[in-house]
């Protein structure tokens, strides 16, 4: 969810990148529990994640980089028990063929591209988590319009409908940015790093502020998000039944101070990662 100017990136913290990210492919770690000799029947053979920073698993290693090893959709860490790892127990055809394709900064207009390139993988599984960057703006008035949004998730979709006509696919709700920010507030050092405004300052900026001013300004981005997600709600049932919409599963997660990482108390950590991967996974593959 990191924008393009919200965060510089560390880089002292950089040589870590390596050792949080791995390949950018999941491969499954060591844990002696056997493996399945035969796949059961609906669970996918290989997939792909779409999305911004949340997918990425920004801030969730011991850097702030990406860290798709704990991604709560492709992630290999087997402690995160993300969607790869879930499927992988009852389908060991998929071992080493997740890809993560979410960017940190990424925004509806980078969907479209995200799903060219998944379709050149042709996964059997797609899961898409976006939009929390177009709420992210500097200012109320720069956020991306609600039929904008619409129509840049649209043409992300349609593409994998076309290029991948029998994959499955999840669409992911956006976090509830303003419970974020009732959790936070009361925390010191959230309330530091957040007043500095480089982290979603339209939600964000002078957090322990209870002018008037700034409750509608929260509050309008709690309103744009909430018109997000019907906007996304609705593209998964117009997509057809090869698409699965979470309920709003992701939203109603009120993640705790220990769930966020200490970077940024935006991101989800470890934790936060494997609680989002829980609350949204479809379960048996049976759309």
């Amino acid at each position: 969810m990191m924008r393009r100017w919200h965060v510089p990136a560390l880089a002292l913290l950089a040589v870590f990148a390596l050792a949080c990210e791995g390949t950018g492919r999941a491969t499954p770690g060591s844990s002696g529990k056997p493996e399945p000799t035969r796949p059961a029947t609906g669970y996918p053979a290989s997939m792909v994640a779409l999305g911004d920073s949340i997918t990425a698993g920004l801030g969730a290693c011991l850097a702030y980089v990406a860290c798709t090893r704990n991604s709560w959709s492709t992630g290999d860490n087997e402690a995160i028990q993300s969607h790869y790892q879930r499927i992988l127990d009852k389908n060991d055809a998929i071992k080493r063929n997740a890809d993560n394709l979410a960017t940190p900064g990424a925004e509806a207009d980078a969907l479209d591209e995200q799903a060219r390139r998944a379709v050149q993988l042709k996964p059997q599984y797609v899961t898409v988590l976006i939009g929390a960057n177009d709420a992210c703006a500097g200012r109320v008035q720069d956020m991306t319009p609600a039929d904008t949004f619409r129509k840049e998730v649209d043409e992300g979709l349609a593409r994998l409908r076309k290029g991948l006509p029998k994959a499955r696919v999840l669409v992911v709700s956006i976090p509830d940015l303003y419970r974020l920010w009732q959790v936070g507030r009361e925390n010191d050092k959230a309330v530091e790093i957040w007043s500095r405004g480089r982290i979603c300052p339209s939600m964000l900026a002078d957090p322990a502020s209870t002018a008037d001013a700034d409750q509608r300004r929260r509050e309008s981005v709690r309103d744009r998000i909430d018109d997000y997600n019907t906007q996304l709600r609705q593209a998964c049932r117009e997509y057809g039944d090869r698409c699965r919409w979470d309920g709003g599963a992701a939203h109603r997660v009120r993640f705790e101070i220990g769930q966020l990482n200490q970077f940024d108390y935006f991101h989800p950590n470890a934790e936060g990662q494997k609680e989002l991967a829980e609350v949204v996974y479809p379960g048996r593959f049976t759309w």
